[in-house]
């Protein structure tokens, strides 16, 4: 069987007056992250990483910042049309393995309830996603609470 592996990676800007949004998640918060969609850095790192494993090329290309079509639009829905692309291509998703780096809010609560919304969007059971949430330990604009950026792989099995 052959398989295919890929990363991806994705930081925005905390701003006042947005929702929070993580793996498809609402997460309460006086901030949200700034974005020409709805900011979602997790799920815009598993669509990176997705992409990158079928080569063919990154969100900012698929569904460019300049396209009004896109503006405020659910990750969800973009993660959604990367896994049309993928399934197109004759491949299943093996596992996606995450990584969420923010200081605050912290995360804990939601990763459950966050890796349950990426299965579900991706249509895999829930074993198959691991999320994990780092802090930066002060250091940087993650360390100062400025941002959020988040790192995912992705294993593709050919069908």
């Amino acid at each position: 069987m052959a398989c295919k592996i890929g990363i991806g990676y994705d930081i925005h800007r905390l701003a006042e007056g947005r929702k929070l949004f993580l793996g498809g998640v609402e997460i309460p918060y006086i901030k949200g992250l700034l974005g020409h969609s709805d900011g979602d850095a997790l799920l815009h790192a598993i669509c990176d990483a997705l992409l990158g494993a079928m080569c063919y090329g990154d969100i900012g290309e698929l569904f460019p910042d300049t396209d009004a079509a896109y503006c405020g639009i659910s990750s969800t829905e973009l993660l959604k049309k990367v896994l049309l692309i993928v399934e197109g291509k004759g491949y299943i998703i093996g596992n996606v393995d995450t990584v969420v780096i923010a200081e605050q809010p912290r995360l804990e609560p939601f990763k459950d309830r966050i890796a349950q919304t990426i299965a579900a969007t991706l249509n895999i059971e829930r074993h198959k996603i691991s999320v994990k949430a780092k802090t930066n330990e002060g250091l940087g604009e993650l360390g100062k609470e400025e941002a959020i950026a988040a790192w995912a792989s992705v294993l593709l099995e050919q069908r």
